[in-house]
């Protein structure tokens, strides 16, 4: 295709001939747009953008990310500090805390009493990692597990410290690693979409927003897909009644035609994008229903999710659903479960929360090796920041509540390029301070990115005159957990 002739557009002999500035820059970038957008309508669906790729061979995929959201108390679930227990009811030292600041819920609080957990630790597996009764299923697996005790963070509220977590910043505005993810490495399959989110239903505690899963400045294609419960999977992708799919063909055909005449006029990726999701979305008509029907699944696969593995939109049928997208190739599978933020009644709702998340997480790496998968699929579990070490407001003989506490926090992961059976930093003996091997969560990013073949501060989107990266600029590599 031949460029047009700058002098030829932008001066003439006539008034009517010459152009503005910007009418100018769009001609001139109708040869090059019109080769981007021809390429980018002949690429297969599945196929990575341009110009991206992977920095070194990968050991994982695939990411699954089991967020749990409201700050699960690490102290009664997978770093236990029998010292709490000892003192239990006693002030905190001020030499512990060190004049670090507290939340404005127990920052007041006359009294800040240690409260030791009342569930029990036991050791489980060849590697003798430590689990709370709280978790019987997770133990089982716990061979296969990389616990990471020493994360930390600056957030100290929800909105930021969730926020954080998954876009790498505290303020709502930047890509999620989800989009990041698919932005460098591009789909796996052509018939779904490459990033998807999975939130279990009917539960309570901080909103879950979409910017959560939002492509920030990076192209709209790159956002996740939010797959809900019931009898659409995804908003409005099912024909009206007596439509047909060759009248959605046809359709689809005439808009495809108005955006490319757009595009002539107004050179703009969006416009490409724009396309793309709508092509697949017609894809996806047939792709969506199949992948999330679960009557196929063998008996003893789904029993083995848990009770609730057949009740759509639970977390256990969630998690099972996670493992069929896998298999499918989609890149990124995000599960939100909430309701974590015990700052009263603990005892009775980290329980709950257990009852409803431990079964399935374990089925999911335990199916995952079954099938060969495990490898090169990276599960992650845990939230937002971690529990303090001492009760929030009134506490009982059987009853307490605690703040948030990032400071330190525990995640764990597995598969993927993980060492399995390990466990990887340490907090003082009053769970207040990590003590060795610190991770922060650019470091967490940036080894997540790393499995998946990617230097972090290689995959950079240039906006508003700046590089960015997930990382901003910070993150190191957790060398300690890489297998």
């Amino acid at each position: 295709m031949s460029l047009p002739d700058p002098a030829a557009l932008c001066t003439g002999a006539e008034p009517w001939l010459r152009l503005s500035r910007r009418e100018c820059l769009n001609r001139l970038g109708l040869g090059l747009g019109g080769l981007a957008l021809a390429q980018l309508l002949a690429r297969p669906a599945g196929a990575a953008p341009a110009g991206a790729g992977l920095h070194f061979a990968p050991k994982a995929k695939r990411i699954i990310y089991l967020f749990q959201s409201g700050g699960p108390s690490q102290l009664d679930l997978l770093d236990p500090k029998p010292l709490l227990n000892q003192r239990h009811g006693e002030q905190l030292p001020d030499s512990v805390r060190g004049g670090q600041r507290l939340t404005g819920m127990s920052g007041n609080q006359s009294s800040i009493p240690i409260a030791g957990s009342p569930f029990a630790f036991s050791r489980h597996g060849k590697s003798g990692n430590a689990f709370s009764e709280l978790l019987p299923w997770t133990a089982k697996v716990a061979d296969e597990l990389c616990v990471i005790r020493s994360l930390h963070t600056e957030a100290i509220n929800h909105g930021p410290g969730v926020t954080f977590m998954q876009t790498g910043a505290q303020i709502p505005g930047r890509p999620s690693f989800g989009a990041w993810l698919d932005y460098g490495l591009g789909s796996t399959n052509d018939n779904l979409p490459s990033f998807v989110v999975l939130l279990t239903k009917d539960k309570k505690g901080q909103p879950l927003m979409s910017h959560l899963w939002g492509s920030g400045f990076l192209p709209a294609k790159h956002q996740g897909v939010r797959f809900r419960s019931g009898g659409d999977p995804v908003l409005y992708l099912g024909n009206p009644a007596g439509v047909s799919p060759a009248n959605r063909r046809l359709a689809l055909d005439r808009l495809r035609e108005l955006h490319e005449h757009q595009f002539a006029g107004t050179p703009d990726a969006e416009i490409g994008a724009r396309i793309a999701n709508y092509e697949l979305a017609f894809r996806m008509q047939s792709s969506v229903p199949e992948v999330t029907d679960l009557r196929g699944e063998p008996d003893a696969v789904v029993d083995a999710y848990g009770p609730d593995a057949r009740t759509p939109g639970t977390f256990a049928a969630n998690c099972l659903l996670a493992r069929r997208l896998a298999e499918r190739g989609v890149r990124f599978i995000q599960l939100y479960h909430q309701d974590w933020d015990h700052h009263a009644g603990l005892p009775g709702g980290i329980r709950r929360e257990c009852l409803q998340t431990d079964q399935p997480s374990a089925a999911l790496v335990a199916d995952l090796k079954q099938r060969g998968m495990l490898d090169d699929t990276l599960v992650i579990w845990g939230g937002e920041f971690g529990r303090t070490n001492y009760c929030q407001g009134p506490m009982t003989a059987t009853n307490f509540g605690r703040d948030h506490h990032p400071r330190c926090f525990s995640v764990w992961l597995a598969g993927g390029g993980v060492k399995a059976g390990i466990t990887h930093g340490e907090t003082d003996e009053y769970g207040y301070n990590v003590v060795r091997d610190g991770v922060h969560i650019h470091d967490l990013h940036a080894t997540l990115l790393h499995l998946c073949g990617v230097d972090h501060e290689q995959l950079t989107y240039k906006f508003q005159g700046r590089r960015y990266r997930l990382t901003d600029v910070h993150g190191h590599l957790v060398k300690g957990i890489l297998a």
